[in-house]
């Protein structure tokens, strides 16, 4: 799998990974393609999304989820609901 995701991502772990400290995207609602040169982890603080991947994974995240997309990975997001999320690359 090239998408890993934790439901529910207990505080104390959001501390331990320093996830607040991160950067924070937004997006409307909206549907394109995304290519990640490098691995992404990130924190859903608002909204949701279903992201499709070249290779047929097929994954939905929403708020209060905690992602990891692998390099090299090619997919297409479909946010259905604003996404606000705090993001690392690397």
């Amino acid at each position: 799998m090239d998408i890993k995701i934790i439901r529910d991502i207990s505080e104390e772990e959001i501390e331990k990974r320093g996830i607040k400290s991160w950067s924070i995207w937004e997006k409307e609602v909206s549907e394109f393609p995304w290519s990640y040169d490098e691995k992404e982890s990130f924190y859903l603080l608002e909204g949701k999304a279903h992201i499709t991947t070249e290779s047929g994974e097929d994954v939905t995240v929403s708020a209060g989820d905690y992602v990891e997309i692998e390099a090299g990975v090619d997919c297409t997001w479909g946010i259905t609901r604003h996404v606000r999320k705090h993001y690392k690359l690397g």
